[in-house]
This record gives structure tokens, C-alpha cells and sequence, in this order.
């Protein structure tokens, strides 16, 4: 969930520089900064923003300068009339005909005018909701392109935790003989604490005993998520929550199979796996 953007704009006198950038978070919680006068930027980032992105903090920045204004001029044409016509009567008196740069020096000839400020802010402002969609565009490009190198990456973890739960598979106290021979030796064992013990309890406890030393079901279930992680990676889009939710299953899965086991190669294999769940859980809280 993490990118950055900028954008550089100009328009009638303005010059503006938007920056973006987005961090991890569970909700998606918009932030912005710009100046007095701008407000209604905020509130165009807040209602585009949500259209992109799902999760994460992101701060939207926006400074804007200010050159002097340009002044545009006009001739005060009452004026330029009033002296040619004095221009004409000096003239006939026998006077040189007047000069066109002595003319427009003439004060008032030449007026300054204002632009209407507030068709130049409209305008201002138009562009800049522009430039702010050009933003949001890049963010959500640069996001995703750290989900897309985040793929190869939770791949990679799942690989790993595919291979612990293949060697755990293969380990000689989860195969069917090595079940049956620990059952009748605690079964036994429970005879001699108890030589009296009816059939309907000897039944109970060698069920308890079967459950708590069989872990298939949980490296089934392992295996389950595993498959559900990687369709999840090719369907895309935002798959953050779910994706948690997910490795919360992988986990209670790996601790339920380290509480059952007995046999130390198993639970070096459950710690491992363990480990490598938990690094697969802070990759994923770096997608949407």
C-alpha cells in the first residue's frame, strides 16, 4: 500500500506542485494539506481518492505560488480622441503634426487593466482538480506496481510453508502405523494405571487419544489455505483483508499442530512453519 506521486501544474499566473504519498493502514484515511483559499480541493481528493484506493494512509500536499500578475493594457480612447483633436487645431495654427510615441506618452492614453480575478481562480482551480486526477492516477499506479513485486515475494512464502507442510506430512509420527503403535502403547499404558477401567471409558479416552495425536486434519486444512492464498494472488484487486483473515487461519492451524505433536522432528517442523507464516502475515499487511 505504499507509492508516491507528484504533479506540476501552471495556469494564469499560478504555479502549484501536488504531492501524494501512501503508507500501510488497515482503513483507508485520507489526509490533506493546502492552503487558504483552496478548500475545495480537499474535499475533490476525498470524494476521488475512495474511487481507487481501498486501504492504506495516504497525505495528499498542494502548495501553490503566485507570480506577479500580468497587466494587460488599453488605449483610453475618449482621451486619444480629445488630443488629436487639440493635435489638429496645433496643426493648423502651423505646429508639426504630433509624434506616435508623443501621443501614447501622453498620461492616460495608455491604461493598465486588471483581469477579472475571479474568472482566473475558476480557471485555476479547474486545472487543478486536473492535475489532482493525474495524481490519484499515479499513486494508484505506483501502488500497484509494489502489489505486483509483492506477489512474487508472498509466493515465495507460500513455497516455503507448502514445503514444511509436505516434510510434516512425511514425518513417520503423522503416518497411519506409527498412530496405531503409539495408541495401543497408551492404551496399554492406561490398562496398567487402571485394570479395571469399563470398555465405554477405555473407548473414550482412546478417541481422545486418536484426536489428539492425529494432526492429518490440520495439515489438510493447511493445505486448503494454501491453495485459497494463491488463487487469491491471481484473482487481484483488494485482497488485504481477506488475505489477513487468512493467515490468522494459517496459524491457529500451525499451533493446534505443535500443541498435538510428541514427536520432537515435528514440532522443530511446526516451529518452522510457525515462522514462516508470521513472515507471510507483514508482507501481506503491505497489500490493499
Amino acid at each position: 500500500m505504499t507509492g508516491f506521486a507528484r504533479v506540476d501544474g501552471h495556469a494564469d499566473g499560478y504555479s502549484w506542485t501536488f504531492e501524494a504519498k501512501s503508507v500501510n493502514g488497515r482503513n483507508l484515511d485520507i489526509r490533506c494539506r493546502q492552503p487558504t483559499g483552496f478548500d475545495t480541493l480537499e474535499a475533490a481528493a476525498r470524494a476521488e481518492i475512495p474511487k481507487r484506493l481501498a486501504r492504506g494512509s495516504v497525505n495528499v500536499n498542494l502548495t501553490v505560488n503566485r507570480s506577479q500578475a500580468v497587466t494587460q493594457l488599453r488605449i483610453n480612447r475618449e482621451l486619444l480622441a480629445q488630443v488629436l483633436e487639440l493635435a489638429r487645431e496645433i496643426e493648423g495654427a502651423g505646429a508639426a503634426p504630433p509624434r506616435l510615441d508623443s501621443l501614447l506618452s501622453v498620461r492616460g492614453i495608455i491604461e493598465p487593466v486588471e483581469e477579472d480575478e475571479s474568472e482566473a481562480r475558476e480557471r485555476v482551480e479547474t486545472a487543478l482538480k486536473a492535475d489532482l486526477g493525474r495524481l490519484i492516477d499515479q499513486l494508484a499506479a505506483a501502488r500497484l506496481s509494489e502489489g505486483a513485486r509483492l506477489v512474487t515475494v508472498l509466493n515465495g512464502h507460500l513455497d516455503e510453508i507448502e514445503r514444511l507442510v509436505a516434510a510434516a506430512s512425511a514425518c513417520a509420527s503423522t503416518q497411519p502405523e506409527a498412530l496405531r503403535d503409539r495408541l495401543r502403547n497408551q492404551v496399554a499404558a492406561l490398562l496398567d494405571a487402571s485394570p479395571a477401567l469399563p470398555e465405554e471409558r477405555l473407548a473414550q479416552e482412546a478417541a481422545i487419544l486418536i484426536a489428539k495425536a492425529d494432526v492429518r486434519e490440520e495439515l489438510d486444512r493447511l493445505r486448503a489455505h494454501i491453495q485459497a492464498a494463491r488463487d487469491m494472488l491471481k484473482e487481484g484487486g483488494a485482497i488485504g483483508r481477506r488475505f489477513d483473515f487468512l493467515c490468522q487461519e494459517f496459524n491457529r492451524e500451525a499451533n493446534t499442530l505443535c500443541s498435538k505433536s510428541s514427536d520432537v522432528e515435528l514440532t522443530r517442523i511446526g516451529l518452522s512453519l510457525k515462522a514462516s507464516i508470521e513472515q507471510l502475515r507483514e508482507q501481506v499487511q503491505n497489500i490493499e
